[in-house]
């Protein structure tokens, strides 16, 4: 089994990158507890001072969703004109906002240097949750993901990770107003990370962004609410159980590594012997109840009931549920949705063997918000113009 890297020491200090278009000012959105700390010190606040103006600005920016520092009305005058000189509260910009037939709401959003990304968020009667984006476009290339065909432009800033949570609970209109009982029911309940890119070639953002969002004076949502998917980048699973210890679900969508490396190529680099095997030990790590496997069903490509058999076999010993989902088709896929009647037939002899095996209800087709549908607009339009003038041409 290939070894896992030992932890990457960072000094939490350390602020993260401003991009060079801004004003100068440090945006807040983003900063953990010791880094918005060490900023207000170096913009001028008394040391003495620090831990109490640190949990005074938290609780406007991520309890009551402020962004003006001028509604702060606990701090001085002078305090708050002092901050609006150092400090912005910048969030990405909504360029559009979709709305499926069943509720799903799809956000493209714009970020810093004219980048954008999608978010999705799905209502259910016991929960709502967010899909978030840790990176613009992806490297990974899995074959049946519509993601996988925009290459990667850049990783996501912290600051915009926790964008998109603030982003949609804006739009939502589900902050708390000070002076009112706080809302019993949260519409965003839970976060995902399987949006666009692979969240664990954006560790360090990922993690800083994990740990502001799971802070319980502000967005609160717990580890056990938020779930990190990767498609296996062993090194960086057991960094993940230690450094942000969130709930883990594997893109694992096949059984054999002949079907695997095509379906998800990084399977190439860390095969299906050596992702189980760190695996192993992420319950105990990270104090997790199970691991979700995510197997995207395919017509004839891993929909057997061989393959059902084999994967049963594969996880034996690992706390575990596999979320069975019917593929989600995009323009110019390559596969089909296995029937209705072969998914269930797989999914019962996971049963059988023990294993919850819930079939994914595709939520959002209608808006290209589902599962493997995302892909942000401005690179279909790239793609749109390029076939275009390919025409053009052989014309």
């Amino acid at each position: 089994m290939t070894e896992a890297k030992a932890p990457i020491t960072q000094d939490v200090l350390t602020l993260p990158r401003q991009p060079a278009e801004t004003d100068g000012r440090v945006n807040i959105v983003g900063l953990t507890r010791d880094q918005l700390r060490a900023a207000l010190i170096d913009a001028g606040t008394p040391e003495r001072q620090a831990k109490m103006r640190v949990a005074q600005v938290w609780q406007w920016v991520y309890h009551f969703g402020l962004r003006d520092f001028a509604g702060m009305t606990n701090l001085a005058k002078d305090y708050r004109a002092f901050l609006d000189r150092n400090f912005r509260i910048a969030l990405p910009e909504v360029v559009t906002c979709q709305v499926s037939a069943d509720g799903t709401r799809k956000y493209l959003l714009r970020i810093d240097g004219g980048h954008e990304v999608e978010t999705v968020y799905i209502p259910e009667e016991d929960r709502g949750t967010l899909c978030v984006s840790s990176q613009v476009g992806c490297t990974l290339t899995c074959s049946f993901c519509h993601t996988g065909t925009q290459k990667l432009v850049r990783n996501l800033t912290p600051a915009e990770i926790v964008g998109q949570l603030m982003v949609v609970r804006d739009d939502l209109g589900e902050w708390p107003v000070p002076g009112e009982p706080k809302p019993e029911v949260r519409l965003v309940s839970n976060l995902v990370l399987m949006g666009m890119g692979e969240p664990l070639y954006n560790f360090e953002a990922v993690r800083d962004a994990m740990r502001v969002v799971m802070d319980g004076e502000g967005l609160s949502l717990s580890r056990r609410r938020i779930t990190l998917s990767t498609s296996g980048v062993v090194p960086e699973i057991a960094r993940a159980a230690e450094e942000i210890g969130c709930l883990l679900a594997i893109s694992f969508h096949a059984t054999t590594d002949a079907v695997r490396d095509v379906l998800v190529p990084i399977n190439r680099k860390w095969n299906i012997e050596t992702l189980l095997g760190a695996l192993r030990d992420y319950p105990r790590l990270s104090n997790s109840e199970r691991i979700t496997f995510e197997y995207v069903m395919l017509d004839g490509i891993n929909d057997t009931d061989d393959d059902a058999r084999r994967l049963v076999r594969l996880i034996r010993g690992i706390p575990a549920k596999i979320n069975l989902i019917p593929f989600n088709e995009w323009p110019g896929a390559p596969y089909r949705r296995s029937s209705w009647e072969r998914i269930e037939a797989f999914a019962d002899i996971i049963y059988k063997a023990g294993y919850a095996s819930p079939i994914r209800t595709p939520r959002g087709e209608d808006i290209m918000a589902a599962c493997g549908q995302l892909k942000s607009a401005s690179a279909r339009a790239s793609r749109r113009r390029g076939a275009e003038t390919g025409s053009q041409g052989a014309a």
